[in-house]
């Protein structure tokens, strides 16, 4: 039979697939000595077969009950007992973390009789007792019961009016616990369960179930974490952080994870649960305040602190307890941090020599990289500083304020750039996080719910704004001097200063951007660590990077970004603007002569564009797509035209063009007459490209086109075509590469004979993705693609990320069979998955030659693609 459930004492950090994060760092926190209260944890493979077959997996409840046994052994009580009882907490644990995303529960195994234990144990300490059981119901009856969380915190603030919630007495909290029984009574029908096992089940069924709660699913989309893991759940002896103001909670990081300065660095709150730290319902101190609180707990804080990072070997993210002067260590995980602290986290770990250059690369991604591309606030424009609070997640962001998620969701959906404002986010905020520019609290620390997972995201936030009073229901918030903002209102907010301003604030580009622009040299120490990690992730790195860029000033932004030539360059855009009169004359023309002269009043303004871009390149490889697109996208709206012609002013031509847009028009032009297609039918037409191609790489030293024919699935297509380019090139003496663009599913399945007639393959990702899955990007993505996500249809959108199973089989068949055919085939890719880091993944497995992606992700690519060497090569060597 299936072991569903191991003690603490049982695991490692390895066993995070079968013990998810938290139980398997609980166990490794055991394993090193560290005063972890005893417990055990339920596996994922149980959550799997639970969520899979509707109930327990068999053999569960007497795993439970056997250690649940064993653990009121060590502690030397039963679990509820009336006159000593030993209490519980069920808290869930995923492979990855996924902070306040599914559920937890404290407090279990109190009811009427042992709340008196309680008492007891804690010397009398009535108060405590009642605090802990109100504490309870409030958990179970959201989490477990499904209660709606604000009445229960209604009835709470309506007790405490303008006080803290430790100012309430124990007989206060006593007619609490009544009040908070009535609500469960008055919701489900029933009375609150009194059986402490009866509650521990619930609880742990309640933390299985949270798995596919809406938030932990949009999470999981937002963070590309799989649906089918399941979370394990931790069963753990309680400590007690309310006991008094020599108790209290606090999280801590080993590093700064914001920024990724060394120092100390977390929150501290006393007499209070875990919960009330991420909940952000009080302002907590600094870390360091503790120090005067409790030295021996500092002390001995620190010390741990230093032992996990150099035992994990990174930033670690630490939860922990103090009772009654006693530290206790409740959660380790190698903490979530911006993508500022990453980089310079990843080259301070290498200098103290806890980590090589290589696992340096690893460590930091290409999403984040983008993030710190992004703009930042113009240091010297004109600011009105209203307010200023702790600077959580940096960027900066702008947008009209809104006070709940369902209005960033729905302002977002129109186009609009917002700021959530609230006093504390829960759990619950998640789809409005994600729709926000940017996030704004009044309560909170650095280590709250909306610091951690605006971090976790690279969104930009400010928490614990405590100069701002919050009007949630009035939907507007006043700042010091009489300033009210009301929703709609635009504000500006500093994630990396904490500041807020009223109005917009004008952005410029980051230090970052500028450092790849070449502006400067890296002085700052965040560019430093960049230029460090790239110039590594270069020498590593087997894919070469090439732009997808159309003009001479793209060509120059992708060299200077780093690019190594041009993967695709699109003439159709060549033929827009000014030259659309030209297109016109081509498409009107019914002799050869008039055709011809067409092309020729179209070739010298092509060659002056080949010319431009090859300048730009100085000698790189530039990939050059012949027109792809049906002549009729050239044309004007046949709307228009139907409209002018019926006029008293339409001229001949107006009613020829009519004429010509009816005739060109099809049903489904991804289908119809482009690419290959257009150039056969249309004589000329693609000699006329390759001539100009031809005339501008003679005029420019070191010119390296290459001729890349699209939208071929025969490979007697472009034998047709490649014998014209073959004939002008020797003409002209100039030397090119003839390839093709594989976008066509015939053409990936044919591969091996198409690479007898192509020097090159470049994956056309876009389309090759529509052909494959019969969609069309124009019109599937706002129409469905929503609900597919939410069905698990998709992971992610397959235009994104590529779709490995059914796109990239494709793409591995065509590159094995065209290697096959002809080995020294150059393949590449030049749809935007090239920029993706997943994809980019995907194609050095697969063994492209290059990638090729807009200019603004070359840095991004560079990095993902040392990366994947470096990845490979370390599984290489396991």
């Amino acid at each position: 039979m299936a072991k569903y459930v191991y003690d603490f004492t049982e695991g490692d950090r390895n066993q995070k697939d079968l013990l998810g994060g938290k139980g398997a760092n609980l166990a490794e926190m055991t394993n090193l000595g560290l005063p972890v209260p005893p417990g055990f944890t339920i596996t994922s493979e149980a959550c799997r077969r639970y969520l899979a077959e509707g109930s327990v997996p068999e053999g569960l409840d007497q795993e439970v009950a056997g250690h649940l046994e064993a653990l009121e052994a060590q502690m030397g009580r039963k679990l509820g007992q009336a006159g000593d009882p030993l209490l519980v907490s069920v808290r869930s644990g995923a492979k990855f973390s996924m902070p306040g995303m599914m559920e937890t529960v404290l407090n279990i195994g109190l009811n009427d009789e042992s709340v008196h234990g309680l008492a007891k144990q804690a010397g009398g300490n009535d108060r405590f007792a009642w605090d802990s059981y109100r504490r309870l119901i409030q958990m179970f009856g959201k989490t477990v019961l499904g209660i709606d969380g604000d009445l229960f915190e209604r009835a709470l603030d309506t007790l405490k009016g303008r006080r803290q919630d430790t100012d309430l007495d124990a007989g206060e909290l006593q007619g609490l616990v009544e009040t908070y029984k009535g609500i469960v009574r008055e919701q489900t029908g029933k009375d609150f369960p009194a059986d402490p096992r009866e509650q521990m089940r619930l609880a742990v069924m309640a933390v299985f179930d949270s798995w596919n709660a809406p938030r932990a699913i949009l999470y999981r989309r937002q963070e590309r974490i799989p649906a089918d893991l399941g979370t394990a759940v931790n069963i753990m002896a309680m400590v007690f952080g309310n006991y008094g103001n020599d108790s209290g909670t606090g999280v801590a990081f080993t590093r700064d994870p914001g920024s990724g300065q060394q120092g100390i660095y977390g929150d501290y709150l006393q007499n209070a649960q875990g919960e009330d730290v991420v909940a952000g319902i009080r302002n907590t101190i600094p870390l360091e305040g503790l120090e005067s609180i409790d030295r021996h707990s500092y002390d001995e804080l620190l010390r741990i602190m230093e032992v996990l990072e150099n035992h994990y070997r990174d930033l670690c993210d630490i939860e922990f307890t103090i009772e009654r002067g006693k530290l206790w260590m409740l959660q380790t995980r190698v903490g979530k941090r911006t993508a500022a602290a990453a980089f310079r986290i990843a080259t301070q770990l290498v200098d103290q020599g806890l980590i090589t250059m290589d696992e340096a690369v690893t460590r930091v991604t290409g999403d984040q990289l983008a993030q710190l591309m992004f703009p930042r606030f113009d240091s010297g424009a004109p600011k009105k500083k209203i307010a200023k609070g702790m600077n959580a997640s940096p960027g900066a962001a702008v947008g009209k304020v809104v006070f709940s998620s369902e209005r960033a969701v729905e302002l977002a959906d129109q186009g609009e750039d917002v700021i959530l404002v609230r006093r504390e986010t829960n759990p619950d905020d998640l789809s409005g996080m994600i729709a926000a520019k940017g996030v704004l609290t009044s309560r909170g620390g650095k280590t709250s719910h909306a610091a951690v997972v605006a971090r976790g995201m690279g969104k930009t936030c400010v928490c614990g704004a405590e100069e701002l009073e919050v009007h949630t229901a009035e939907r507007r918030f006043t700042a010091p001097g009489g300033v009210t903002v009301s929703e709609g209102d635009v504000v500006s907010i500093d994630g990396t200063t904490g500041e807020i301003y009223l109005g917009e604030v004008p952005v410029v580009d980051s230090a970052v951007v500028e450092y790849f622009e070449g502006a400067a040299e890296p002085r700052d120490d965040l560019v430093r660590a960049v230029d460090r990690l790239m110039r590594h992730a270069d020498e590593a790195r087997r894919l070469g990077i090439r732009a997808n860029a159309d003009t001479p000033e793209d060509a120059a932004r992708a060299r200077r970004f780093g690019g190594e030539g041009i993967g695709l360059c699109r003439t159709e855009h060549m033929f827009l603007g000014e030259r659309r009169q030209l297109v016109e004359d081509l498409v009107l023309a019914t002799t050869d002569e008039a055709r011809q002269q067409a092309l020729d009043a179209l070739e010298p303004l092509q060659k002056a564009d080949f010319i431009g871009i090859f300048q730009a390149m100085d000698g790189a490889p530039v990939t050059i797509r012949l027109i792809d697109p049906p002549l009729h996208e050239f044309l004007p709206d046949i709307v228009d035209l139907s409209i002018k012609a019926a006029t008293d002013t339409a001229t001949d031509k107006d009613r020829r063009l009519l004429a010509a847009v009816k005739r060109l028009h099809e049903q489904n032009p991804m289908l119809g007459l482009r690419g290959v297609r257009l150039g056969l039918v249309i004589p000329g037409l693609f000699a006329m490209q390759v001539r100009a191609i031809a005339q501008a790489a003679k005029e420019v030293p070191g010119a390296k086109p290459e001729i890349m024919i699209p939208l071929v699935a025969a490979v007697q297509e472009l034998e047709a075509v490649r014998e014209e380019a073959v004939r002008i090139l020797a003409e002209t003496g100039v030397e090119a590469l003839v390839g093709t663009m594989i976008e066509v599913p015939r053409a990936a399945l044919t591969a091996g004979r198409i690479a007898e007639a192509a020097e090159f393959f470049s994956f056309g990702t876009n389309d090759l993705t529509q052909m494959a899955w019969g969609f069309s990007r124009d019109d599937v993505e706002s129409a469905f693609f929503s609900r597919y996500l939410d069905l698990g249809i998709f992971g992610v959108s397959p235009f994104e990320s590529l779709d490995e199973e059914g796109v990239g089989r494709l793409v591995r068949i065509a590159a094995e069979e065209g290697r096959a055919a002809r080995p020294d085939l150059h393949l590449g890719i030049c749809g935007e998955h090239g920029g993706d880091p997943a994809s980019i993944h995907f194609c050095h497995d697969v063994g492209l030659d290059y990638v090729s992606c807009s200019p603004f992700r070359i840095p991004v690519a560079r990095l993902e693609a040392g990366r994947a060497a470096l990845i490979d090569t370390d599984s290489d060597t396991r």
